[in-house]
């Protein structure tokens, strides 16, 4: 009776079920319904900013909803808990083992009586290695925890880079637009002349492929656009559609060689992928211990308390051990060796691609910067040369293929220093991410390319 009601008395504190149906709600339908950041909450990647959505969102602002609003990033931290009931179940040892058997005489007869026995066992090879599956499981959800947030550092440099190409996009947009008002008057002026027959097709031609190449240029810019504010908005959590109110400059941080170097040597000590691979190596190293103590003999010890048929009560022990003649876990202890061998070298060969990769991005970076600025002086050597030849046309000094040609040559530039902006932040971008650093120095805003 007193083993039935110990039993009763534990399943009362069982779980029970609930029922968490799926919601078929989508994402947010506009900024204003997003979750707004914990104040004071940031990152080791943000710098501590004020959150003010009322004037539009800039870089930072973007950058904290990613991270308090990202789907993806909501699924990594559900990871994050299934890791800790891992960990706590890991702590947790088997429940002691009870076995009850009763015997009844059949036929029944002077001097029998219904025996009985009951007994009590435990698992002590769980004891042994308790400590090792502790050790392997913290060491696992602290992996999971780095992971996050180097998948949070990563969510952080994507909104940067997309909060960029938008910003950028939008400049083209402008500037297309403004190219395509100017052409427009010489569009006419060709039309008419054709439809006068004071020009050739063959004539006109260079004309008409301009106002189409142009809208060409336009369509493809529009698409671009598109692709980069619908990228934004998944990684915001908001529905296709919303309006994505951004302001303020592009996030172009600019570190020194002196920043980098620091960085570089500090790098195993902080980038948090890093650290989780670390994790992950010393959980590997206590399932290592775990598997070679799993090879000494198992231990299950009982006690016993019986009765037989015939009145005689008795006491005793059992212990069941296996005998390590065939096995002995030594399957188990190779695949925990070769496991570690694997993240040993995985981390090694994680350290010698972020050098290689630091370093590229370094070269490339000095290479862009100096093609930005070779562009940014040319660009405003035609955007004179495009203002000069605008009122020479007006004024009826230069014909309209020549006045066509230096507009041409004045835009495709504006276009290319766009574009080199905006590959000069996807690299600076990048450089920061893998340095995982908030003190790199910030340039100043770029020189967007003039318009007319």
């Amino acid at each position: 009776m007193f083993l039935l009601l110990a039993a009763l008395g534990a399943m009362s504190g069982c779980a029970r079920y609930n029922a968490l149906p799926l919601s078929p709600a989508g994402g947010a339908r506009t900024v204003a319904q997003l979750t707004a950041p914990a104040p004071g909450a940031t990152l080791p990647t943000l710098p501590k900013h004020v959150f003010d959505p009322s004037d539009g969102l800039d870089a930072t602002e973007v950058a904290m909803l990613v991270v308090a609003n990202s789907p993806a990033l909501k699924t990594k931290r559900d990871a994050m808990g299934v890791a800790r009931a891992q960990a706590f179940a890991a702590g947790l040892l088997p429940d002691p083992q009870i076995g009850l058997s009763g015997d009844f005489p059949a036929p029944s007869g002077p001097g029998l009586t219904r025996g009985y026995s009951f007994g009590l066992s435990e698992d002590l090879g769980a004891l042994l290695t308790r400590s090792s599956r502790v050790a392997a499981a913290r060491s696992q959800a602290g992996q999971v925890r780095l992971e996050l947030l180097w998948d949070e550092w990563q969510a952080v440099a994507q909104a940067r880079l997309l909060f960029d190409e938008v910003l950028n996009l939008r400049a083209q947009a402008h500037r297309l637009e403004d190219e395509r008002a100017a052409l427009a008057p010489v569009g006419q002026y060709v039309r008419q002349a054709l439809d006068a027959g004071n020009l050739t097709y063959d004539v006109a031609s260079a004309g008409l492929n301009a106002e189409s190449d142009l809208m060409q240029r336009q369509a493809l810019n529009a698409v671009a656009l598109h692709r980069a504010a619908s990228d934004l908005r998944g990684l915001l959590g908001l529905d296709a559609g919303a309006a994505l109110p951004l302001a303020g400059a592009a996030y172009h941080p600019e570190p020194t060689d002196a920043q980098v170097a620091e960085a570089l040597a500090d790098l195993p000590r902080r980038r948090p992928d890093l650290l989780a691979l670390q994790a992950g190596y010393r959980a590997q190293e206590a399932t290592l211990r775990g598997a070679i103590l799993a090879q000494f003999p198992s231990l299950v010890l009982g006690f016993n308390h019986a009765r037989d048929t015939g009145g005689v009560n008795t006491n005793g022990f059992t212990l069941d051990f296996s005998l390590p003649l065939f096995d002995r876990n030594r399957g188990n202890i190779a695949i925990a060796t070769a496991t570690r061998q694997q993240l040993r070298d995985e981390y090694a060969a994680r350290l010698v691609a972020t050098r290689n990769d630091l370093q590229r991005l370094r070269e490339d970076l000095r290479t862009l910067d100096a093609k930005r600025k070779a562009l940014a002086t040319h660009a405003d050597t035609l955007d004179q040369a495009r203002r000069a030849a605008e009122r020479a046309w007006q004024a009826g000094l230069i014909d309209w293929p020549t006045y066509l040609a230096i507009r041409s040559s004045a835009l495709g530039t504006d276009l290319d220093l766009l574009d080199t902006q905006q590959e000069q932040a996807r690299q600076s971008i990048a450089l920061q991410a893998l340095l995982g650093s908030t003190d790199l120095a910030s340039a100043p805003p770029a020189t967007q390319a003039t318009t007319p």
